[in-house]
């Protein structure tokens, strides 16, 4: 199934310390009516332009879409893999949603969808209720960091002495999907980076363990999506956020075999379909008549 072809809009959104966040806009036709808003939060490295192909999807079942740009990634400002204080990812969903809030009409539906790291700032979010969204949908969330002893070591002293020194984030672009063009696209990619620094490292960390262990009194509905072949997080802390959180309230699916970017995959389709049975159970289609009993 092939989607067809949106042409997003950028611009950017000044934060409330003078850094620009650059913004990404998938609109819906004016002739199309409006299910709901997705904001997409992307993941350590990388920006919001490579999930256009979600965003296109999103758009034909009637989802206007925004990606951003997090702090220090893409083309927004700050240094590579730098956070200047550890709140500063949530800070900017929020103050992204608040804005976003502003254009939409009142009532509309707004859904966070995060990948990676972008799934674990969405994730966080959500657990600390910073702001009201209908519904959340984490992708290979970094709820399981999967760190070595070493790496635990130097989180445990470096954020004190160094936090915003820069290392090699550890991602191989082989493991991120089975489609070589997509491995290829990756690495080519002028707007991806591989730096990670000690305060970033540390919040991954903090945030990981805090996110799971606040499942149990979960009250948005979430659908988490994970990999069970994922090389870049470790999809035990999907697993275990899963078998705490409330069944009525969290989907869990896990595709076996699959490697980190579900909705760049050889094969997507079968994450597309979850992904779309479970907005449709939630967010009308106003396109449908909807049956009388």
């Amino acid at each position: 199934m092939t989607s067809p072809v949106t042409d997003s809009t950028l611009s950017t959104y000044t934060a409330s310390d003078g850094d620009n966040i650059a913004l990404q806009d998938w609109a819906l036709p004016d002739d199309v009516a409006l299910r709901g808003m997705v904001i997409v939060v992307h993941g350590l490295g990388e920006h919001a332009g490579r999930h256009d192909a979600l965003a296109n999807r999103l758009n034909s079942w009637g989802f206007a879409v925004r990606g951003y740009d997090q702090y220090g990634h893409g083309e927004s400002g700050g240094g590579r893999g730098r956070l200047p204080t550890p709140m500063r990812l949530l800070d900017d969903l929020g103050d992204i949603i608040d804005s976003t809030r502003l254009r939409l009409p009142a009532g509309t539906p707004l859904i966070l969808l995060g990948h990676s790291l972008g799934g674990l700032v969405a994730g966080r979010f959500v657990s600390l209720n910073l702001r009201p969204v209908q519904g959340l949908v984490m992708s290979s969330p970094a709820l399981d960091p999967g760190l070595s002893p070493l790496q635990k070591l130097l989180l445990a002293t470096l954020p004190r002495i160094a936090p915003n020194l820069a290392v090699g984030n550890g991602i191989d672009p082989t493991f991120l999907s089975h489609d070589p063009e997509v491995v290829a696209a990756y690495r080519r990619d002028p707007r991806v980076h591989d730096r990670v620094s000690g305060r970033m490292g540390r919040f991954i960390a903090d945030a990981s363990a805090a996110t799971v262990a606040s499942a149990r009194t979960w009250t948005v509905p979430t659908l988490l999506l994970f990999a069970g072949d994922d090389r870049v997080v470790n999809p035990a802390g999907s697993r275990a956020f899963a078998a705490a959180a409330p069944p009525g309230v969290v989907r869990t699916k896990g595709f076996e075999g699959l490697y980190h970017e579900l909705f760049n995959e050889a094969d997507p389709e079968p994450v597309y379909q979850v992904l779309k049975r479970w907005l449709d159970e939630r967010f009308a289609d106003p396109a449908r008549p909807t049956r009388r009993p």
